[in-house]
């Protein structure tokens, strides 16, 4: 192993610059704290990711949006494209509110069979369903304000024309009946939903997708229950040794192993009837403060292979406190989903898509000296250890010495935001966020992306992951080794383009 004897700061140029003008250009958004690398709204308020499905050559992102505020209010669907996840294009709102009920959580599937009847082999329908809201009925002291409705296209997501059968699926007496994640169960040639139910989720299926019959709840008695069950998602994944797994996720608010939401998840058997999880232990997919509600995609090409995860990248005991004025809130980078066994036990990981490469320069190597580095703001900062006995700290920082620290000691990983940045919008933003390692800390890789208000870092391929928001009052311009430099055998860093 090459000892690396470096004592250096990466000096990041501002660029965007930051400004206190409310602006939106053609070409590229420009607010303070403006995501340049990730998606968000050209205006207004957004959570939870909905409908994530790819169709001909698209992948569509359809989101939680209210177009009247930045603040959480009545409900539809936005809607944007990519060709390759990374570059979005804005199209008008796809689903808005009617009689039943504002647009909550939901899903949406290609029906190349047609089994809805609502297109034809040739020109098959893009489905989607989704949980009416109806707050007449729950202001009323109703419980069944919430039921399941489904919508069609026949023009690759265009527009929409809601089935005159809504509901398809009645609330049977749920205060939360709610976020239908639906997908086709090839071995029973049917269609398959996981539905949020209070502190669970229940297995609805149907060969028509608008008749459903519950078939079976799981996670009364396993998981996380501090609270409510959302945002559910139900897929294989083959584990290290060739084996397929379905793997079930479920965000629950609040819970999360560091404060607020977060979204844990299951490993285990489904055999289109019956989820089974291969133990009872509580596993979290990130533990960052600001990966929510998050869900795959559908219909992903059988030659890609991948299963691709977007989330919302907020936290809510702040979404709608977060110091930012023309829009509210983002998405995650997308991930890419996979197993690793530690022991007898499969843990889900998550890394960034490849197609990031795409807007990365080649990268500056950190040469063995004490030499400075000028790069971009908007950066990946990528690096190698070996043999962290007595750990490792990092940090992020700008002129005024905000900053973010990622330390690994003890076993443990810990991301520091205490003093990131604004923070006095809400008490509990500012805080360390900690996880547990069952990797070796003989090789330990670690993966930082920096965008303007957020900070996503990957630790071994995604087995480790937090991210996490911050709002800093100048642009992070400088990178450090406090610790651990010496065993660090590959460090570099990569500028990154705004997509906008």
């Amino acid at each position: 192993m090459k000892k690396l004897l470096i004592s250096f700061w990466v000096v990041c140029l501002t660029l965007p610059a930051f400004t206190d003008t409310i602006k939106i250009k053609s070409t590229r958004y420009d607010e303070k704290y403006r995501p340049q690398f990730h998606f968000s709204p050209a205006t207004q308020w957004t959570n939870d990711p909905n409908g994530l499905v790819y169709f001909e050559g698209e992948y569509h992102l359809f989101y939680q949006y209210y177009p009247d505020s930045i603040v959480w209010g009545p409900m539809h669907w936005g809607h944007a494209i990519s060709k390759d996840l990374v570059h979005w294009e804005h199209l008008p709102i796809a689903l808005y509110p009617d009689s039943l009920g504002w647009i909550f959580s939901g899903s949406a599937v290609v029906d190349k069979n047609n089994t809805s009847g609502f297109g034809s082999m040739e020109n098959p329908p893009m489905v989607a369903i989704y949980s009416y809201h109806n707050e007449v009925l729950r202001k009323g002291g109703r419980k069944d304000f919430q039921t399941q409705g489904i919508a069609y296209s026949l023009d690759k997501g265009r527009t929409w024309i809601k089935y005159n059968g809504n509901p398809v699926l009645k609330n049977p007496g749920f205060v939360n009946f709610r976020d239908p994640k639906v997908s086709w169960h090839k071995p029973s040639q049917r269609w398959v939903m996981v539905l949020a139910v209070g502190d669970h989720v229940s297995l609805y299926s149907s060969h028509d997708l608008k008749s459903w019959e519950f078939e079976s709840d799981f996670g009364k008695n396993a998981g996380a229950h501090n609270g409510t069950w959302e945002c559910p998602d139900l897929f294989p994944l083959t584990d290290m040794e060739g084996n397929e797994r379905w793997i079930l996720l479920a965000s629950i608010i609040p819970g999360g192993p560091n404060g607020g939401t977060a979204t844990q998840y299951f490993v285990g058997d489904f055999d289109g009837s019956i989820y089974t999880s291969q133990d009872s232990l509580i596993r979290w997919l990130d533990f960052g403060r600001d990966n929510y509600a998050g869900v795959t995609y559908n219909n992903i090409p059988e030659e890609d292979g991948r299963r691709i995860f977007i989330g919302w990248m907020s936290n809510w005991d702040y979404a709608n406190q977060v110091p930012t004025t023309v829009w509210r809130n983002a998405m995650t980078l997308p991930r890419t989903l996979g197993l690793v066994k530690r022991g007898n036990s499969n843990y889900l990981k998550s890394s960034p898509i490849k197609e990031l490469k795409t807007i990365e320069n080649d990268g500056q190597s950190i040469m063995l000296n004490d030499q400075v580095k000028l790069i971009d703001s908007l950066c990946h900062i990528h690096l190698q250890f070996e043999d962290v006995e007595k750990g490792f700290m990092l940090k992020i920082s700008n002129k005024v010495d905000e900053k973010v620290l990622i330390q690994f000691i003890d076993g443990e990983f810990k991301f520091d935001r205490t003093n990131s940045g604004l923070s006095a919008f809400n008490k509990g933003f500012a805080g360390i966020h900690s996880a547990p390692f069952q990797g070796d800390p003989r090789n330990i890789v670690v993966d930082i992306y920096v965008d303007l208000s957020s900070v996503e870092v990957f630790i071994n391929n995604g087995e480790v992951v937090f991210t996490e928001l911050v709002f800093p009052s100048k642009p992070y311009q400088y990178f450090e080794v406090t610790q651990g430099k010496n065993q660090i055998s590959t460090a570099k860093i990569y500028q990154m383009k705004t997509i906008w």
